[in-house]
């Protein structure tokens, strides 16, 4: 089993050493933030839960909402500006770049923000609203608007996304024509 450490030195090549993890990596400061604002959460402390959540937006630019069910190894790279909402679940081995929102679209009742699958990655900006889920191992590319669901091992892109296929893309990385 990998430790938090190991997942950073994996994802970020800039991660030097332990000691520069625990001082310098806000998705880290959040996430320890994020544990205990969802334990109080979860203990129906709510307020108590809000206090220590709001705190932890204001020490690290990251706002996750103490009953957001996050994870194992959830990897935040520059994480300023990210929201992650009440009823959003984020799966194991997940990365979120800077600007990502998991957020509901104002209209919804119960399960309001979305599902994400394990191993999944979204990039800078992106924005995925709405009670929809993304499959295991999909990805979701820069500033991409995100309103349906995303099936595993896709890709999705564009405002509002689209989906590409595996197999429109070629060993390059790039889309192909269909």
């Amino acid at each position: 089993m990998s430790s938090y450490f190991d997942v950073v030195r994996e994802k970020d090549p800039a991660a030097r050493h332990w000691l520069d993890i625990i001082l310098n990596y806000p998705g880290l400061h959040a996430i320890c933030f994020h544990r205990i604002a969802n334990a109080l959460y979860r203990s129906r402390l709510l307020l108590l839960s809000r206090i220590v959540s709001n705190l932890g937006r204001f020490f690290t630019g990251i706002e996750i909402h103490p009953g957001a069910v996050i994870g194992k190894r959830l990897f935040i790279d520059h994480g300023m500006g990210i929201v992650i909402g009440e009823t959003a679940e984020v799966g194991d081995d997940v990365t979120l770049f800077h600007g990502v929102t998991l957020g509901g679209t104002g209209k919804d009742k119960g399960k309001r923000h979305p599902t994400v699958g394990n191993n999944v990655t979204i990039g800078a900006g992106a924005k995925i609203l709405g009670p929809i889920t993304l499959g295991h191992h999909s990805k979701v590319g820069a500033n991409a608007v995100v309103v349906k669901d995303v099936p595993e091992k896709c890709t999705a892109v564009g405002i509002p996304a689209r989906i590409i296929q595996p197999e429109s893309i070629n060993n390059t990385g790039k889309e192909v024509a269909s």
